[in-house]
């Protein structure tokens, strides 16, 4: 048995590294754009895609990626998606051109969806204990918390110190040994085999259907939400999607069998999680915008005066989720969290132009600590009512909603606060006071969309002793 048990802890720790990769990757990229545009000669438009061309492909291929592990065997998916990745990473350290960067990180996108997908569902056949795969959730967001607080301190040391190649290459070591713990580690599964569930017409329609849809959503700020681009372009996303259910209903071998949506807490998880990430994600974004244009910060200094909450998050997912989780359920847990997420964004939205650290950020850091109660919770309700030939399916499907939740938050947050500055500097605003204003309304919409998660939380998800009357499956699978 404890021989069991350490295997099952060391392939956490492989799933943790990869996840820690992936994230590193993503927060590490954003302050080395200006250096990286400088030696590549990116156009200012141009230089969005180094971000737009990994988010299209990672955010695209998720479902259909769970769904093939399911097919094909978990194990695999993880190794060739590491294998992806680590390779992209090369081609992105040793780019000479725009192009062949943007080609890289579009790898790195695909790669990052096939490892990804996936993962989730490995936890959860692992750890079937309730304590036990609470506590597993919880180290796996620590260190998603550890990669976004290191990759904005490291992505500026790195640049600064050696060059912006480096925060492509320093993937490959991460990626070598992951690959090779993982061999060892993970345990083998045949998967059920591309007979059961190779739905080529519905891979075509929603993978298409989802880059389209993120790829409009990321054009937003440029094209503006009500112009021909945009209506044209979302209406036929949307025409896909449609497509792709209709498919889902009819096909003898779904590739996302819509059993699956029977759950409520599944529903609701997946729902909230949208929300919660439309707001959050773009905090990370305005909130370091606000300090390096309004106070002044630089890089380095953004990246540690945003440690705080990710130290915080990271610390209570790891040693406080999972025990309150197992006393009071993870739907309490949920929106306990929530609470905390938008009382910070609440704070936010009154920040003065002058604000001071200590007064006026360091507050809100410590309340986004309850990321560390939310982000294990909707993981433990995003898997929920899974069966384990679908646990592939809802870790794509929990992974692709928290993609699209973070795409539509920075274009929706982004062009609100874009708008509201370039209205205030056209009628005499000084650019301090029009970017603040900016930012607050952002922080304020980011408020409300976590109350809309909270009413999802208060409303959808069943509270534990319900969940167990009347879907036992699904407190079987979770432990509420």
């Amino acid at each position: 048995m404890s021989d069991l048990r350490t295997s099952r802890w060391t392939a956490l720790g492989v799933l943790s590294a990869a996840g820690l990769m992936t994230i590193l990757d993503g927060s590490i990229v954003t302050v080395a754009l200006p250096a990286i545009q400088h030696d590549l000669g990116f156009s200012p438009a141009g230089l969005s895609w180094i971000l737009n061309a990994y988010l299209i492909a990672f955010g695209g291929l998720l479902l259909l990626a769970g769904r093939l592990g399911d097919l094909i065997g978990r194990r695999a998916m993880f190794l060739a998606g590491n294998v992806v990745f680590t390779a992209a990473s090369v081609l992105a350290g040793l780019a000479v051109s725009p192009g062949m960067l943007i080609a890289a990180r579009f790898l790195q996108g695909v790669g990052s969806a096939m490892a990804s997908a996936v993962v989730l569902g490995i936890l959860v056949t692992l750890f079937t204990e309730p304590r036990e795969r609470g506590k597993a959730i919880g180290i796996f967001s620590f260190t998603g918390a550890a990669g976004a607080s290191i990759g904005q301190v490291l992505g500026g040391v790195l640049t600064d110190a050696l060059s912006w190649e480096w925060i492509f290459l320093i993937n490959v070591p991460i990626g070598l040994a992951t690959v090779a713990l993982a061999l060892v580690a993970l345990p083998a599964d045949r998967g059920i085999g591309l007979a059961a569930g190779a739905d080529v017409v519905g891979a075509v329609l929603v993978t298409s259907g989802l880059m389209l849809g993120i790829y409009t959503v990321v054009k937003v700020e440029e094209h503006g939400w009500l112009a021909a681009h945009t209506l044209g372009l979302g209406a036929v996303s949307l025409a896909l999607l449609a497509g792709f259910v209709v498919r889902q209903a009819t096909a003898r071998t779904p590739l996302m069998p819509l059993r699956i949506f029977r759950s409520r807490n599944v529903v609701g998880a997946n729902l909230a999680q949208m929300l919660t990430l439309s707001g959050m994600f773009a905090f990370q974004i305005l909130a370091a915008l606000h300090m390096q244009k309004v106070l002044g910060y630089g890089a380095l200094e953004t990246g540690l005066a945003m440690l705080p909450a990710a130290v915080g998050i990271g610390s209570v997912s790891l040693f406080v989720s999972a025990r309150v989780s197992a006393r009071f359920g993870p739907r309490a847990v949920l929106v306990a969290g929530l609470v905390l997420l938008a009382a910070a964004m609440g704070l936010l939205s009154r920040i003065p132009v002058d604000a001071d650290y200590v007064t006026h950020l360091l507050p809100v850091m410590v309340l986004i600590s309850g990321g560390g109660l939310v982000l294990p919770a909707l993981a433990t309700l995003g898997m929920s009512g899974a069966k384990e030939s679908d646990a592939g399916l809802a870790s794509g499907l929990f992974n692709t909603t928290q993609q699209v939740g973070m795409a539509i938050g920075v274009a929706v947050l982004s062009t609100l606060a874009a708008s509201r500055t370039g209205n205030l500097l056209a009628a005499g605003a000084t650019e301090a006071a029009a970017l603040t204003e900016g930012y607050r309304l952002a922080f304020t919409v980011s408020a409300g969309l976590l109350v809309a998660a909270l009413l999802v939380g208060l409303t959808v998800l069943r509270r534990p002793a319900a969940a167990g009357a009347a879907e036992g499956s699904e407190a079987v699978h979770v432990g509420v």
